[in-house]
């Protein structure tokens, strides 16, 4: 099957449900697709809620709106320049900040219109109302802390790593989860317009993983460079800087690290990699495997990951997770099963388990390869942990 197409099918598995592909599921968006219009807030039905951090820290959340002057926008370009909605995660101060939203009114329904199967009963008001324990305007506290960048899957909003973001800045760590404008089912940007899917009718071209290097590589420069675009910025330590993603976000983290000597270090939550594989580019630098054990153990499905694992010469592990889908690395099972969705079949780790072990090991992974913490958690397999199966250890 030709890539694209295969990372549509996959990107089809939205709140634990085996959807058609993503061509047949969604309003085939094109260049000229109306963005999303939020109208009147319905009352909630469900009170969804993600995990909470288990760090130290208060989570805050600020979103920036980023446009790149001089990189015309790759899949509408009738757009202008590139347009990029970053949600800001941060160590903040207990009783600071007012609760964050989930979602935008407009990202909301453009999420339950082309990712969750219809009569669910969910309202977009759910979404936006659901607990992250993240809190907007929240004081920051002192010091300064390594920053993780994340990328979202293919179809899915960058809300859909919230989970991830809030724990890993409740453990002193600064995050720019990223919102790639036209790649999921809407991002809203500074004029209050929510596009939607320019790509998803045909599916993710073999230029997605370059394109989201070039948004990543922008993103730190608006956060590190001279002028930067954040008010926060003091709290960002330059010189210690990973990136994460889920699914083709994934597989991008090791473009973004080919082409952009900043990211120190990077972890792949069950993305498929495709040729051409820029191992020799990493240049000792690390890197985590993270995925379901259907697809990404050893001699799996999914080959690429095999095929990639000699060329990294610097520390990494390879941890295929027994019971998990594509979406348990996610908030989506999550939100699923608040929801009353079926867990796929073959699923056997709970959402919560799966939400719990994906921080736990990016956690960990981050600690040892940014802040210079020795992990015992990743030297080999865990009893607290049998779902977690290392490979080529």
């Amino acid at each position: 099957m030709h890539r694209s197409r295969r990372i549509a099918a996959v990107a089809a598995l939205v709140l634990a449900l085996p959807l058609p592909m993503a061509g047949a599921a969604m309003a085939s968006p094109s260049a000229a697709a109306p963005a999303a219009v939020a109208v009147a807030p319905t009352p909630a039905a469900f009170h969804l809620e993600l995990p909470r951090p288990t760090g130290p820290y208060p989570a805050g959340e600020e979103v920036l709106h980023l446009t790149d002057q001089d990189r015309t926008d790759p899949w509408v370009p009738s757009a202008g320049p590139r347009q990029l909605a970053v949600s800001m995660f941060y160590p903040a101060r207990p009783g600071t900040g007012v609760p964050a939203p989930y979602m935008t009114l407009g990202e909301a329904q453009g999420f339950l219109a082309t990712r969750v199967p219809a009569g669910t009963g969910a309202q977009p008001q759910d979404l936006v109302d659901s607990r992250t324990y993240a809190y907007t305007g929240a004081k920051a506290v002192g010091g300064k802390f390594p920053l993780v960048v994340l990328s979202p899957g293919f179809e899915n909003p960058r809300a859909t790593l919230t989970g991830l973001a809030t724990d890993l800045a409740s453990h002193g760590y600064v995050v720019a989860l990223v919102g790639h404008t036209y790649e999921d089912s809407g991002e809203t940007l500074a004029d209050g317009s929510t596009p939607g899917c320019a790509l998803c009718a045909s599916g993710a071209p073999d230029t997605l993983p370059d394109s989201r290097a070039k948004d990543v590589s922008f993103v730190l420069d608006q956060l590190t460079g001279h002028h930067p675009a954040w008010h926060l910025v003091h709290l960002i330590d330059c010189d210690h800087i990973g990136m994460a993603g889920h699914s083709i976000g994934g597989a991008s983290t090791l473009n973004a690290m080919a082409e952009d000597q900043r990211i120190l270090a990077g972890v792949n939550m069950d993305g498929q990699f495709s040729p051409p594989i820029p191992t020799d580019k990493l240049e000792g630098r690390s890197f985590l495997l993270l995925g379901k054990e259907s697809d990404h153990s050893a001699g799996g499905g999914d080959t690429s990951w095999g095929q990639t694992w000699s060329g990294w010469d610097g520390y990494k592990r390879w941890l295929a997770v027994t019971g998990t889908n594509h979406a348990s690395f996610t908030d989506v099972e999550i939100l699923a099963n608040e929801i009353g969705l079926p867990l796929p079949p073959g699923t056997t780790t709970s959402p919560d388990r799966g939400m719990q072990l994906t921080r736990e090991y990016v956690g960990a992974f981050f600690d040892q390869t940014l802040k210079g913490i020795h992990q015992l958690l990743l030297d080999g397999p865990s009893a607290a942990n049998p779902e977690v199966l290392f490979q080529h250890l």
